[in-house]
């Protein structure tokens, strides 16, 4: 078995033909030419809604839905049989507003022409009607619901190698079984794929197992020798180097859309015999697909009109009396931290938002003003005094504090000044935070 991995990353905007030089780059990294393998796969899982990547922070920048499809689109100019396969959970459903963006995504996906993907729990938060009717070719190994729009399997044909891909949806993570006279959509049975499985791998057709679970799970619950390839439960963003199980290549993606794992293979009895793995970033140097440009204006416009018209609902609602009051009603009695926090990008955080077109999206929004969707920041026309990270963000609403002349403290006093700072640097929205190095540029 031989093998090889490294990273690759697309090229900057500046250069006149990225695709062009992004399969310059490949010819000159690949130790063995990719049109030598019978078989290239471009491999990926668990999207979980990110349309577009989180720009506050150079580490989070990479991915989404527009750099992608440029990305997908000089794979194929490069090696036009490659195959496509996502470990599913591509929608999210952690907020209200997860609905809007998930109709987006998949409008994107399905531009895509994936040759499998794996359906998730979560891609059914909205119900199985959401995700009929878009070119996504959804599969479950176990399902048992009616209709076309998911399979149980997914045979793919290219360069003389046929692939048959299945996935196994967890039936204990069912929200479903949680219902009353609800349909169970799945087979309890892991034989059902198991059997699948072997089937296949008696054709001659090589396999892909499509999980969210380690492999560990994985190796407990199925006999992987009837498994070819194997794609186990994502990282948290970064895609693990492959490892053989056996005669199993098991691959491990990373999270949330921001690059791709791509696979060469060679095959001999009916087994992978080489593979080259690559690592395919996608950072804000990766040109957006003009393609596309419709889809996204249309998106933006959509989360415009829905957050001006809950704005409304807020504005009507409104009693006039409201908790938070503003960094000026500070000034007063704390000039000192005032002239501070007036220097720092705090001061300034709402533009940051304007300057990408971001003023109208929710899940920006509640960083970058003091108290939104909590009786405070409404919009910039009618709470401009809450735009930008205020006093507020950190210590809490402080009308009782001001009326009380500081008898009383402020909302946030025994909050750990970590807490407050992971009120909004977290995760996605600030990977590189680290408090001992961010706290002095605010120092106050």
């Amino acid at each position: 078995m031989n093998s090889t991995s490294l990273n690759i990353t697309l090229p900057d905007r500046a250069m006149p033909n990225p695709t062009i030089s992004f399969l310059l780059l490949i010819t000159l990294l690949l130790p063995w030419s990719a049109q030598s393998a019978p078989l290239t796969l471009i491999y990926s899982g668990d999207f979980n809604g990110e349309l577009e990547p989180c720009g506050c922070s150079e580490g989070g920048n990479y991915g989404g839905i527009l750099r992608r499809s440029t990305t997908l689109k000089a794979l194929r100019s490069e090696q036009p049989d490659l195959v496509a396969i996502s470990a599913g959970q591509l929608l999210a459903n952690e907020s209200s507003r997860d609905q809007l963006k998930s109709e987006y995504v998949l409008k994107g996906f399905s531009t895509f022409n994936y040759d499998a993907v794996a359906l998730r729990w979560r891609d059914l938060a909205y119900g199985v009607e959401f995700i009929d009717g878009y070119n996504i070719p959804w599969l479950a190994g176990n399902w048992k619901g009616s209709g076309d729009t998911v399979t149980r399997s997914r045979k793919i044909e290219r360069n003389g190698v046929t692939l048959r891909v299945f996935s196994w949806l967890n039936p204990k993570r069912s929200p479903f079984r949680q219902m009353d006279h609800s349909q169970w959509l799945t087979v309890d049975d892991m034989a059902v794929v198991q059997q699948g499985l072997k089937a296949a791998n008696e054709r001659g057709e090589l396999t892909v197992l499509l999980t969210a679970w380690p492999l560990r799970k994985v190796q407990r619950e199925f006999d992987l020798a009837d498994v070819d390839i194997l794609v186990v439960r994502a990282g948290h963003e970064v895609f693990s180097d492959p490892q053989m199980a056996g005669d199993t290549l098991v691959l491990q993606p990373g999270s949330r859309g921001m690059r791709l794992g791509r696979v060469d293979l060679e095959f001999s009895d009916g087994k992978v015999d080489q593979y080259q793995h690559q690592v395919i970033e996608m950072p804000e140097s990766v040109a957006d697909d003009e393609m596309l440009r419709e889809w996204y204006n249309d998106y933006n416009a959509k989360v415009k009109t829905a957050y001006l018209a809950e704005a409304e609902i807020k504005k009507a609602l409104a009693s006039g009396e409201r908790d938070y009051v503003g960094a000026e009603s500070c000034a007063s009695c704390h000039q000192p931290q005032f002239d501070t926090w007036q220097g720092t990008k705090h001061a300034t955080a709402f533009s940051t938002l304007e300057n990408v077109g971001k003023s109208f999206d929710p899940d920006c929004i509640v960083c970058h003003t003091v108290g939104f969707d909590q009786g405070g920041f409404i919009d910039f026309v009618i709470t401009p005094e809450l735009m930008n990270v205020q006093c507020e963000n950190c210590h809490g609403a402080g009308k009782a504090h001001i009326e009380s002349k500081g008898e009383q403290a402020t909302v946030n006093q025994q909050m750990p000044s970590l807490v407050r700072c992971q009120q909004c640097h977290v995760g996605s929205h600030s990977p590189d935070f680290n408090f001992d190095t961010y706290w002095p540029k605010i120092a106050h």
